[in-house]
């Protein structure tokens, strides 16, 4: 008689279709979070999800309310009060799709080409919750659940998790449990098995310079009037110096020194600066002198512009200055900073460095602090037993450049570490036009998650 382990890996490899038409199904809903356009959309999401969950008779599945975009629950406790419960995050929100003309396929219109699947979300990380969930598909086919799941899947972790605090704090009770599961990292190649140990914080920003009460004629006014896309642009440049170090008053106070050892063995990971040049197809690479580009990418805090908008964009020439300035601006931050502090190191630097020719106005997106899980844990030792499984070598532990609030979240509010895995790959375009998510790899994660919860017990 096979056994129950088995059993699951079996239906796995024969309902390989089964899982990707599921994929696909939550692929065409344009579940943009950040778009009060497409609120219909996220409830429709939330209410996909909940459908999967009580199609596999998980209990209390409830898709509860926020200030903004719904969270849904769904729990089976069915293996016993000894066994681990497992919290399972997840989030259906993705980013906007634009600019659309750069996208060969419809963004929302799932199409297979060759071993990737390209659609917003595919990767990010519709294709994790859906990996999830054909992994607890596939061992209820072959028998009872090993370990105890709940899970939690939010619609606001592309707007920075806002009203998820809220939530765990007013449901500390109900979630409950041994550790998360967190499938919204990836991996550093599709032969490379990756466990991510520490991710980055985030501290996002809007900057607003305002100059004269209207757009003014260059010729009648240049010179005369200080144009605030210059001021913008002053200021922004000066926010890193010639060695790429970022300037604002105290910003490196609480940043962790790295450790000899870790130096060690971050630099025996696959990815030298062959590796970043080729993901990202860039002239050269840039960054803070002293530290290699996986140290930077990971351990180090950074600043960065991530849009800017002022005056006159449209084809052919019109001569203004412009009568405002915007730019987007976030820092990924690293254990031990505060976003809250950060937010005062930028309002001093620009107390310090805006002219009085014109006014400025800064807005707080988003935030979250930073963390660092523990290797040894069981869920991560269990999950890396998994990866093992399935790829025929142990993984690699690295640190992760982006940004998961829940995580610190859940650490502060639910006093749980998570576990962080995730089957995208660094080419999957991720927040780009034509994200894509290989389905190799999906697989063949779908069945390590299968290894995982068995592992549990």
């Amino acid at each position: 008689m096979i056994n129950p382990r088995a059993a699951a890996l079996q239906y796995s490899q024969q309902n390989k279709p089964v899982f990707l038409s599921n994929l696909k199904q939550l692929l065409e809903i344009p579940s943009v979070s950040t778009d009060p356009d497409h609120i219909p959309d996220m409830e429709k999401a939330a209410q996909w999800v909940a459908s999967e969950l009580s199609a596999m008779n998980f209990s209390k599945v409830t898709i509860f309310p926020t200030a903004k975009h719904p969270v849904v629950y769904g729990e089976r406790m069915d293996a016993g009060p000894l066994a681990p419960i497992v919290l399972v995050y997840g989030h259906y929100d993705v980013q906007p799709a634009d600019p659309l003309e750069l996208w060969k396929t419809g963004p929302f219109t799932p199409e297979q080409r060759g071993d990737n699947l390209f659609a917003r979300g595919a990767s990010d990380m519709k294709g994790q919750v859906v990996a999830t969930l054909s992994a607890i598909h596939s061992i209820l086919a072959g028998g009872p659940l090993p370990v105890n799941i709940k899970y939690v899947v939010e619609g606001e972790e592309e707007i920075g998790s806002p009203n998820l605090g809220k939530f765990l704090r007013e449901h500390k009770d109900l979630l409950a449990c041994s550790f998360a599961l967190n499938p919204d990292s990836g991996m550093i190649g599709a032969d490379v098995p990756t466990i991510v140990y520490a991710l980055r914080g985030l501290a996002y920003f809007e900057l607003r310079v305002t100059g004269p009460s209207h757009d003014l004629h260059s010729g009648m006014f240049g010179g005369v009037v200080h144009n605030p896309a210059i001021v913008l642009a002053d200021l922004i440049s000066g926010m890193h110096n010639a060695d790429g170090q970022i300037t604002l008053p105290g910003f490196y106070d609480r940043v962790r020194a790295l450790p000899e050892e870790e130096r060690t063995a971050l630099a025996a990971l696959p990815m030298d600066d062959a590796y970043f040049l080729k993901i990202t197809g860039a002239a050269q690479l840039w960054g803070e002198s002293g530290y290699t580009a996986v140290e930077r990418v990971g351990a180090r805090p950074t600043l960065d512009v991530n849009g800017m908008l002022s005056g006159f964009t449209g084809d052919g020439s019109k001569t203004v200055i412009p009568a405002w300035a915007m730019a987007k601006i976030s820092m990924r931050l690293v254990p031990d900073q505060d976003p809250v502090e950060v937010h005062q190191q930028l309002l001093s630097y620009l107390q310090q460095h805006a002219p009085q020719s014109v006014q400025w106005d800064l807005t707080v997106m988003a935030g979250g602090p930073a963390c660092i899980t523990d290797i040894h844990q069981p869920g991560t030792q269990a999950l890396a037993r998994g990866l093992e499984s399935v790829w025929g070598k142990a993984p690699l532990f690295k640190r992760e450049g982006g940004s998961i609030p829940v995580v610190g979240d859940m650490q502060t509010i639910l006093g749980i570490d998570s576990v962080l895995t995730g089957f995208g790959l660094p080419d999957d375009n991720l927040h780009s036009p034509n994200e894509k998510l290989h389905l190799p790899t999906w697989y063949k994660g779908i069945d390590a998650l299968i290894h995982f919860f068995y592992n549990l017990v």
